[in-house]
């Protein structure tokens, strides 16, 4: 063998050694990041599976071990490499829409609400804890009110111990503790509020019941103000066996129902309740109690109205713009359409405050500057006020229908356009036989999108008009500008206007995601004759 080829031969050999070591020091760098990423991945799995084993959340405990063992098998094994693209997908998938979409429709068939939040347990535990009365002549103890979180609890010396709890933690010793006198000066792990705090959350101080033990018949302390505390014992007394609440000084039993309560025999409830399964009760409720049936399908036209009509004015004006900055005829059409675009880059509910503040009936500049010091009720009248919606929503939208017209435009091939002009059609004749169904191709699914986003546009609502003016002919917290998603937080109770009622609110949320869901899917049916025309 030459030495030249010798030569080449060990060249050969070096380059593929370091290609080797190269892949090699790559591989070995690579795992390293993966090695800790999955750490941090397996570290947050950890510390939600042990929270939701403190708090009882058995269905989060169960997905989260799931989901963690799912993770590891798939970033760990080398025959699965398509699953490590897909699973993140997944996972937002199984927690943002499946999970959201199940939980919705198992709380639209509970009594989910204020008044049956928890457990039966639970409720028990606050119907004594709410039913208390001081013991006459009980000792005195020296008290300070403590704060962990936004939990309150009270630090209490008895017999020369320090004892620290809240309305869910009984009291307990606790060691290390500080005190100065009678009164105890810090706690390991809370905060010792200062006399103004206490001031100002007065209400709260003398509603706080700390239970004495896990036995909630054993009493609780409680205080008048806020440095004393005194010994208080149940007004009513459960009877674990027979499954009865009984009021020790009336003596009316009460017992459990079906809609999870405690009732007696004439009927009266205790007003604290647990979460049952009602059935179809909701949905009854939703169109047979004229509270909400009547209120519920006023809200619907306007829904589906305001929807189709912020669909319609946004496209078609943005449409015209489109068509009009097309024009190579046209000069600056850069600067234009930037200019075009310039409300698509606010954000919306900023948007929907300035609005608010410019439609003002007393201040606002439309009124004042405008109109020359008018009084027009724009956000009070109910059809001003839905006149106002589109309105803004047309200010807000259109620069969205403009940028899609105008590429859905530009994609059109001239030679289509020159081919019917040559066969003799007008411009109007173009536009509506060439022009509008290849645009539609294109445009439909976003317009499809563009109305299932109004259908609920929660923010314009809630920003500009917050669902008012209220109706006149119902107690329900619903107005004339309000579309069923804001329908909903209202019911729901999320605006603090109404008592919560998240059973009934899912129920609604179902209704509307069947309503759009089977608008979606019959117009993107029919949208697929329009692809015949390409």
């Amino acid at each position: 063998m030459s030495q030249e080829s010798q030569s080449v031969t060990i060249d050969d050999r070096q380059r593929a050694r370091a290609a080797r070591d190269s892949h090699a020091t790559h591989t070995g760098r690579g795992f390293f990041i993966k090695l800790i990423i999955m750490m941090l991945i397996n570290a947050l799995g950890v510390y939600i599976i042990l929270a939701s084993w403190a708090s009882k959340q058995t269905l989060i405990l169960s997905v989260m071990v799931v989901l963690l063992i799912a993770v590891n098998v798939v970033y760990f094994s080398k025959r699965m490499l398509p699953m490590k693209y897909l699973t993140p997908g997944l996972i937002f998938l199984l927690v943002y829409q499946i999970f959201v979409v199940g939980y919705t429709g198992y709380v639209a068939f509970t009594n989910y609400g204020d008044g049956h939040n928890s457990t039966k347990a639970d409720a028990i535990s606050a119907i004594l804890a709410q039913n208390q009365r001081r013991v006459e002549g009980s000792q005195a103890l020296p008290l300070a009110v403590v704060e962990k979180g936004q939990e309150l609890g009270f630090a209490v010396i008895d017999n020369g111990e320090v004892k620290v709890g809240s309305m869910k933690e009984p009291l307990s010793p606790a060691p290390g503790a500080t005190v100065e006198g009678n009164r105890v000066t810090a706690v390991p792990g809370w905060d010792v509020l200062a006399l103004g705090d206490v001031l100002s959350r007065q209400k709260e101080v003398m509603d706080l019941k700390v239970p004495v033990s896990d036995d909630p018949n054993e009493g609780s302390i409680g205080t008048q103000d806020a440095m004393t505390g005194y010994a208080y014992v149940p007004q009513m007394k459960y009877d674990e066996d027979a499954d009865t609440m009984t009021d020790l000084q009336s003596g009316t039993v009460y017992r459990p129902n079906d809609s999870g309560n405690f009732e007696s025999e004439d009927g009266a409830t205790l007003a604290t309740g647990w979460r049952v399964f009602t059935g179809f009760e909701n949905f009854t409720t939703a169109f047979g109690d004229s509270r909400y049936a009547g209120p519920f399908f006023k809200v619907l036209l306007w829904t589906f109205a305001f929807a189709f009509f912020s669909v319609a004015s946004t496209f078609f004006l943005g449409l015209f713009l489109a068509i009009v900055m097309n024009d190579e005829r046209m000069k600056g059409r850069k600067i234009y359409r930037t200019l075009m675009l310039l409300p698509y880059a606010f954000p919306a509910f900023l948007t929907a405050l300035l609005f608010k503040g410019m439609l003002n009936t007393d201040f606002g500049f439309m009124n004042q500057v405008l109109l020359g010091g008018s009084a027009i009720e724009w956000l009070n009248d109910p059809w001003l006020a839905k006149l106002s919606i589109l309105l803004v929503n047309l200010w807000m939208g259109f620069p969205y229908m403009f940028l899609i017209c105008t590429g859905a435009l530009q994609a059109i091939p001239d030679d289509v356009i020159e081919a019917a002009t040559m066969d003799g059609a007008s411009r109007v004749r173009i536009f509506w036989s060439v022009t509008m169904p290849l645009l539609l191709v294109a445009v439909a699914p976003l317009l499809i999108s563009s109305f299932a986003f109004n259908f609920n546009n929660f923010n314009l609502v809630y920003m500009l008009t917050g669902g008012g003016p209220r109706f006149i002919d119902t107690s329900a917290p619903v107005g004339a500008t309000d579309i069923l998603i804001s329908m909903v937080y209202s019911i729901a109770g999320l605006d603090g206007g109404a008592a919560k009622n998240y059973g009934l609110a899912s129920a609604l949320s179902i209704v509307i995601f069947l309503i759009v869901g089977t608008i979606s899917v019959i117009s993107f049916k029919k949208t697929r004759t329009l692809e015949e025309i390409n």
